[in-house]
């Protein structure tokens, strides 16, 4: 899995969040997906194959605008996996 953290640009309000939210969902392989107006950024957990750009392509198309691009391995954190 990975973490792939987007600059987004546009979002003003918590509806923009939402309407970002819901064309990166749409993109095959994504399984999370939180947007934050406030920080101006997008962050999308995805299977390993996801196509990133695909997701880049989709919040554009939408009239955002898309800066710099981070990914970091994600690892699943819950009441039942092991403490490193």
């Amino acid at each position: 899995m990975l973490k792939v953290i987007f600059e987004v640009e546009g979002m003003r309000c918590g509806m923009c969040e939402t309407h970002v939210n819901d064309v990166v969902r749409r993109v095959e392989g994504v399984k999370k997906v939180t947007s934050s107006h406030a920080k101006g950024r997008t962050e999308v957990i995805a299977e390993d194959g996801a196509d990133i750009e695909r997701i880049k392509e989709a919040i554009e198309k939408q009239g955002y605008g898309v800066g710099k691009i981070e990914t970091e391995p994600y690892e699943r954190r819950g009441l039942f996996s092991r403490r490193r």
